[in-house]
């Protein structure tokens, strides 16, 4: 019998076992034809993907076209939503807020206040508010990732900063992160299948984490799995993930240059500001000894110093909301391919033992193990799950970009509408002296 998606998920495409086993086409027909693509952890070279919708075609469109036909507009095709989107129920909310630093004789760190209302059955009660630090964030993260292998699990901020260049405790950076944690949070607890994890009602409720617990099992399964699929080659990878996997490589060097652009422009936007304070500086002092002169030269002070407060608001925007969005997705794609390795892993599981299958049926005439089958739904239902995430994080990634550079708009017309409105000013007050002048000549 062939082997079907569990939960009526759709197939990966593979082909039923009784079809590759049947008699006279072991030999005849391979398993799947194309180039061999080695599982060894290591990053492959993948085919383009247009947007992230899977194609069917086994040859995409190149990805530096396909990037470039990224929708922002909201208005999406049925066949484009989340697949997820009519069975979400909304019954879980989660807040992270109220950062508090601890100071100990062994240690400073900061913790968060984690705040959950829901009316799921799964919790005892309908309100908690429990304190977590970072370490407990990645703890959940690691978690949900070894009890759901088969899922893209949000990315937390990195831990670590470069010492000497920002001070993890000040507010600055303390609020970064705070909002970081929160966004995480909130996409674990509105993902429908994640936001079931046993992991999640501990972080959420408990008020001390067993951190220990369950690690030597889930090791154990990992090792298991490395065991048997490491170093496999491949027949061929569905072609709807070669396209995902060259749209990740291509998404992540275009948000790489952006982040790297957008670095240098925040530290020069740091050194004009702190030249242009300088600059009304000496307009003002000069003010004090130029008394014909004095509202004028006052006037370009003040002019100075709005441009100031309105340069300093929008390098604040984009250090605290632009940066952090794009590093969030930087982060985002590494967590999708390390899911498509472990998809990689999973095939190469199937087919490896497939193979075996196959030598030992043609030799002895053995049935099919039951192994086979389970490897073979496993596979499916892995395929399945990436694909459903896949559709989750494009639609989330379209509303992400679309409120960011529309957030980014607005700061720059903000800022160009006070620095004229500004300059303007300035001309009614030059004018003003000129016509004040002009009268005092003629009396």
């Amino acid at each position: 019998m062939s082997i079907s998606a569990p939960r009526g998920l759709a197939s990966s495409g593979q082909k039923p076992i009784t079809e590759i086993l049947h008699p006279l086409s072991a030999a005849e027909e391979p398993l799947s034809p194309g180039p061999d693509v080695t599982v060894s952890g290591g990053r492959d070279k993948e085919v383009g993907l247009t947007n992230g919708t899977p194609v069917e075609t086994p040859s995409p469109a190149s990805a530096s076209v396909l990037f470039n036909k990224l929708h922002l507009d909201d208005d999406l095709d049925p066949d484009t939503r989340d697949p997820y989107a009519d069975t979400e129920t909304h019954d879980l909310f989660v807040t992270v807020d109220d950062p508090k630093k601890h100071v100990s004789t062994m240690e400073t760190y900061i913790t968060y206040r984690v705040s959950t209302k829901t009316t799921r059955i799964e919790f005892d009660l309908p309100e908690y508010s429990v304190r977590r630090r970072y370490q407990d964030f990645d703890w959940l993260r690691t978690k949900l990732e070894d009890s759901q292998p088969t899922h893209l699990i949000p990315p937390l901020p990195e831990k670590f900063v470069m010492k000497g260049v920002v001070d993890r405790f000040s507010e600055e950076f303390v609020e970064t992160r705070m909002k970081a944690l929160d966004k995480f949070l909130k996409r674990v607890a509105d993902h429908p299948v994640l936001s079931f994890n046993p992991h999640l009602n501990a972080f959420l409720s408990a008020k001390d984490l067993n951190k220990r617990q369950g690690l030597a099992l889930l090791t154990k399964v990992g090792e298991s799995v490395k065991s048997v699929a490491g170093g496999y080659k491949l027949r061929v990878r569905p072609p709807e993930f070669c396209a995902l996997g060259e749209y990740l490589d291509t998404f992540n060097q275009k948000l790489g240059t952006i982040d790297r652009i957008a670095q240098r422009i925040l530290k020069e936007q740091s050194e004009y500001l702190t030249e242009l304070r300088e600059y009304g500086t000496v307009y003002a002092s000069w003010a004090g000894s130029e008394e014909e002169l004095q509202r004028p030269l006052e006037g370009v002070a003040g002019c100075v110093t709005t441009c100031c407060g309105a340069l300093e608001d929008m390098s604040e925007n984009m250090s605290q909301d632009f940066l952090p969005v794009l590093r969030e997705y930087i982060l985002y794609i590494e967590s999708m391919k390390n899911v498509l390795r472990k998809r990689d892993q999973s095939q190469a599981e199937y087919e490896g033992r497939l193979e075996a299958a196959v030598l030992r049926k043609q030799e002895d005439r053995t049935p099919i193990p039951a192994e086979v089958e389970k490897c073979q739904d496993k596979m499916e239902c892995f395929n399945a799950d990436l694909k459903a995430d896949w559709e989750r994080w494009q639609s989330n990634k379209r509303q992400d970009f679309k409120q960011l550079l529309t957030g980014m708009a607005d700061k720059n017309v903000t800022y160009y509408e006070k620095c004229q409105a500004a300059w303007e000013s300035l001309i009614t007050v030059l004018q003003d002296k000129q016509t004040e002048d002009k009268t005092s000549e003629t009396n």
